[in-house]
């Protein structure tokens, strides 16, 4: 028996076994995305109420979050770096923690600010040398188990084995927990109508041999609904989801031209169905690496015609981008916007790219605002937007003025709110004042 299967068998143990290693006080990686660890979290959960001020340390998760129900006050206190929807709740009740930071920057406080006692993983079944991958969530989680004390890994065979910079070997693994469920499927449905028109004008902008970050959602789905006249397209992205597979199967994306890995879809972490598992496994087109690499803006900058795809909740007339919240009102985080938008826009013949719908709540607000909402949060500057796209049209902004701006983000506005738009512009003098003749 080789060494490394030697040190499997007498690492496996039960989830409830494994988690005894978590102590009062230590701070807890979670991974996240479609890879999150189901059975070590069950078992985690009753056992944490024989301890004190745990921190799960997380990014983005999906799923049940019983570990940050009201009833764990006190045991476990989650801080995390991105509010996704299970844990939005406790961190707008005060009950959970978000700290606000760039995803390339994330693995850095796992090495400095926030040291990880215990990484809770979730990888492939280990390869004839002992290498276990990290499978669909490499990002955030590939650093946090290389700095951790301990690992505690489930090891599925249900888990795709992703390429890349994407593996741990047995030998750091310190609870090996073998489990057997599919993953969760993250699946979206059809693109609505104005999200297919955002996607047209987007599609339109992108150039035969681009590379693209592409997301998940209606506005993504759609951009790559209206690729298919294209050619030679690359793939350099924080995730990706199932819409790639057909772009891939029809030679739409080649990667051929990238400037940086070509041949090779680069991404982070992907969130889809099992069609997507399936594809990534084993395949050598796709390669998964860490956050700090795949997002660093110097790296992405490096891909020619690179262009970046990202969303909004709100921008205001000179171009600032709120992202992350609602008002005052915590909503998700910065994510990896921040870095391929500054990445994107020094890249040769790149093009950064905010998409939003004109209007929410059944065309009752303007998502083009004269002003941001008090309290919102400033994600992307106004220095750094250079494409605002909506249903109705493009808006040109970098190196444009103030003036400029406001026109340009008024004609693409829903035309409900084009007047009102307009008149706010005035009063503040983004646009000339309006001057009136005698009565």
């Amino acid at each position: 028996m080789a060494r490394w299967a030697q040190i499997y068998q007498e690492h496996r143990c039960t989830a409830d076994e494994a988690v005894q290693s978590i102590k009062s006080g230590n701070r807890v990686f979670l991974t996240g995305n479609c890879s999150v660890p189901q059975v070590v979290l069950k078992a985690l959960v009753p056992y944490a109420k024989n301890l004190q001020d745990v921190e799960i340390a997380q990014v983005l998760t999906v799923g049940d979050a019983d570990y940050a129900k009201p009833e764990m006050a006190g045991h476990i206190r989650v801080n995390t770096m991105f509010i996704s929807s299970d844990i939005r709740p406790a961190v707008q009740e005060g009950r959970a923690d978000f700290t606000p930071v760039f995803l390339s920057e994330v693995p850095r406080l796992w090495r400095t600010e926030l040291p990880i006692d215990v990484a809770l993983i979730h990888v492939s079944p280990p390869d004839e040398h002992g290498f276990c991958s990290y499978g669909v969530e490499v990002g955030v989680t590939k650093t946090a188990a290389e700095v951790a004390s301990v690992v505690i890994a489930e090891v599925n065979p249900r888990m795709p084995r992703t390429l890349g910079d994407s593996f741990i070997h047995v030998s750091k693994i310190k609870h090996i927990v073998e489990v057997d469920y599919p993953l969760p499927e993250f699946i979206m449905g059809e693109p609505s109508p104005i999200q297919q028109a955002i996607g047209q004008h987007i599609a339109d902008l992108i150039e035969d041999g681009s590379t693209i970050q592409t997301g998940i959602g209606g506005i993504p789905d759609a951009v790559l609904q209206y690729l298919l006249d294209k050619r030679d397209l690359g793939v350099h992205t924080e995730l990706f989801s199932d819409g790639v597979i057909d772009l891939v199967d029809r030679g739409i994306i080649t990667n051929e031209a990238k400037s940086i890995h070509p041949g090779k879809i680069i991404a982070g972490f992907m969130l889809g169905t099992q069609r997507l598992y399936d594809f990534v496994d084993d395949n050598p087109i796709v390669e998964l690496h860490p956050t700090e690499y795949i997002n660093d803006p110097f790296l992405i900058a490096q891909n020619d015609k690179m262009v970046s795809v990202n969303s909004a909740l709100e921008v205001d007339l000179t171009g600032q981008v709120c992202a992350d919240s609602m008002g005052y009102k915590l909503y998700s985080g910065v994510g990896g916007q921040v870095d391929f938008v500054r990445g994107a826009s020094r890249s040769k013949g790149g093009k950064p790219i905010i998409a939003l719908p004109a209007t929410t709540k059944n065309d009752t607000i303007s998502r083009i605002t004269w002003q941001l909402n008090p309290g919102a949060g400033v994600v992307t500057t106004r220095n750094d937007v250079h494409y605002v796209v909506t249903e109705f049209g493009v808006a040109k902004l970098y190196g444009r003025s103030v003036r400029e701006r406001a026109q340009a983000l008024i004609a693409i506005a829903h035309p409900n709110f084009r007047e009102e738009l307009e008149a706010k512009a005035h009063e503040m003098h983004y646009l000339p004042p309006l001057f009136r003749g005698a009565d």
